[in-house]
C-alpha cells in the first residue's frame, strides 16, 4: 500500500490543515472527571456517546412540562481572551442559561455546552469547561454532552466563541408566572455580583475611552485589577430560589411567589414587564437598591443618565421576586434561609401611564421609578 500522497506529493493531513483530532481527545479525556462531578438523579451516563440521555422518571417528576433556553455570555468573553483570564467565564455560561429557566418554576436538569476556536489550545479549553462544570455544580444541573469545534479560518488567533444549552423540568401546574398578578403584591430584588453578562459592548467602550488595560488597578475597586473585576461571574439563583418557592407553597395558586424576572439585558426597563400580566405596572424604588460602585464608574465615565443606565444593565438587581402582597414576609425568610440578601425594591400598582414594547409583552405596563438610583462610589 501505498504511503505518498498523489503524483508523489507528501500527504495532507487534517492536523496539517489545522485541526487536531489528538488535541480534542485529550480535552475530553481531561474534562471527564470535572462532568463527572455534575452527575444528578436522572443523568449518570459517561462522556463519548452521540447524544445525551436523561430519565426524567428518575429525576422524581410525574407530570413534567419540560423548559428550555440557550444563551451565550456577549463580549465579555472578549475580556476573557484578552486578560487570558478564562477560570470563571464557563460559570457566566451556564448562569444565563439556568436563570432564565428558574424565572418559568422549573429546575436545570441539563446542560450542553459549544466550544469553538479556531484552534484548540487544551488548557485554556480545559478551564473554560472546568468553569461551565462549577455553574453546573451550582445550579443542580448535569453536563452531559457538548462540541468542542476547530475551526481554523474562521477565527483569529487565540480567540474562542462559547454557546450553552440547557433543559429543566415543572411540574404542570407549577410553571410560572401566574396569571393572578394584582396591585398590592411586592416586588423584591435579590443582589446581582456586578455587570453579570450583559452590557459588555459598553462597557469595554469605555474602558478603551480611559485607555485602561485589563492588568491595570480597578478604579472602583481596590486591590483588583480592571479584568479581574470585570469578569467577576453572574450569580447563579436557582438553588435559593427553587428553595423558596417549594418552602411557600409552590408554584402553583396556593403559592406566595407569582412571578420571578432575570433581569439581563435591558435592564429591570424591559425585563419586568415580561412577566406582568396586560392589567398592572410595576413601581420601583430606587433608593432601595444597593448599586456596586462599578455601575457609579459607568455612569461617571459614560455620561449616562439613570434610565440608560436602568435599560442596559442590572445596576444591582439580578433577579425580581413577584411575592403575594399579604405574604412578603414568609418570602423574605424562606430566600434569607437559602442564603440570599432579598429587598423589598417596590410594588405592583394598577396599570396606566406609558405601554413599554418590551419583548414578550408588547401591551405591557412600563416601570415607573421613584427616588434615585446610588451611583456613588470612588471617582476614576
Amino acid at each position: 500500500m501505498s504511503t505518498g500522497g498523489t503524483g508523489g506529493k507528501p500527504p495532507i493531513t487534517y492536523r496539517d490543515s489545522g485541526v487536531d483530532i489528538d488535541a480534542g481527545n485529550a480535552l475530553v479525556d481531561a474534562i471527564k472527571p470535572m462532568v463527572k462531578a455534575t452527575r444528578r438523579p436522572g443523568a449518570d451516563a459517561d462522556l463519548g456517546g452521540f447524544g445525551g440521555l436523561f430519565d426524567l422518571r428518575a429525576a422524581g417528576y410525574h407530570d413534567p412540562v419540560l423548559v428550555a433556553a440557550n444563551d451565550g455570555v456577549g463580549t465579555k468573553l472578549k475580556i476573557a481572551i484578552e486578560s487570558g483570564r478564562h477560570a470563571t467565564i464557563g460559570i457566566d455560561l451556564v448562569a444565563m442559561c439556568v436563570n432564565d429557566l428558574v424565572v418559568q418554576g422549573a429546575e436545570p436538569l441539563f446542560f450542553l455546552d459549544y466550544f469553538a476556536t479556531g484552534r484548540l489550545d487544551v488548557s485554556v479549553a480545559h478551564d473554560v469547561v472546568k468553569g461551565i462544570a462549577d455553574g453546573c455544580r451550582m445550579a443542580g444541573a448535569a453536563l452531559i454532552g457538548g462540541e468542542t469545534a476547530e475551526m481554523p479560518g474562521m477565527y483569529q488567533a487565540g480567540d474562542y466563541d462559547l454557546a450553552g444549552f440547557a433543559v429543566g423540568a415543572v411540574e404542570r401546574g407549577q410553571i410560572l408566572p401566574r396569571g393572578d398578578i394584582a396591585p398590592g403584591d411586592v416586588l423584591i430584588g435579590l443582589p446581582s455580583s456586578g455587570v453579570h453578562s450583559n452590557g459588555y459592548s459598553l462597557v469595554r467602550r469605555l474602558v478603551a475611552e480611559e485607555t485602561l488595560t485589563w492588568a491595570d488597578a480597578c478604579p472602583w475597586e481596590n486591590g483588583q485589577t480592571v479584568g479581574a473585576a470585570l469578569l467577576e461571574p453572574t450569580r447563579i439563583y436557582v438553588k435559593p430560589v427553587l428553595a423558596a418557592i417549594k418552602a411557600t407553597g409552590g408554584g402553583g395558586p396556593d403559592g406566595a411567589i407569582k412571578a420571578l424576572s432575570h433581569i439581563t439585558g435591558g435592564g429591570i426597563s424591559e425585563n419586568l414587564p415580561r412577566v406582568l400580566p396586560e392589567m398592572v405596572a410595576a413601581r420601583i424604588d430606587l433608593d432601595a437598591i444597593a448599586v456596586p460602585p462599578v455601575f457609579g464608574w459607568l455612569k461617571r465615565t459614560g455620561g449616562l443618565d439613570d434610565a440608560e443606565m436602568l435599560r442596559t444593565f442590572n445596576c444591582g438587581v439580578g433577579m425580581i421576586v413577584v411575592a403575594d402582597g399579604a405574604r412578603t414576609e414568609p418570602v423574605m425568610a424562606a430566600l434569607r434561609a437559602a442564603g440570599e440578601a432579598p429587598v423589598v425594591i417596590g410594588a405592583i400598582t394598577p396599570g396606566g401611564g406609558e405601554r413599554t414594547n418590551a419583548k414578550g409583552k408588547g401591551q405591557a405596563w412600563a416601570v415607573a421609578y421613584r427616588g434615585q438610583l446610588g451611583l456613588d462610589g470612588p471617582s476614576s
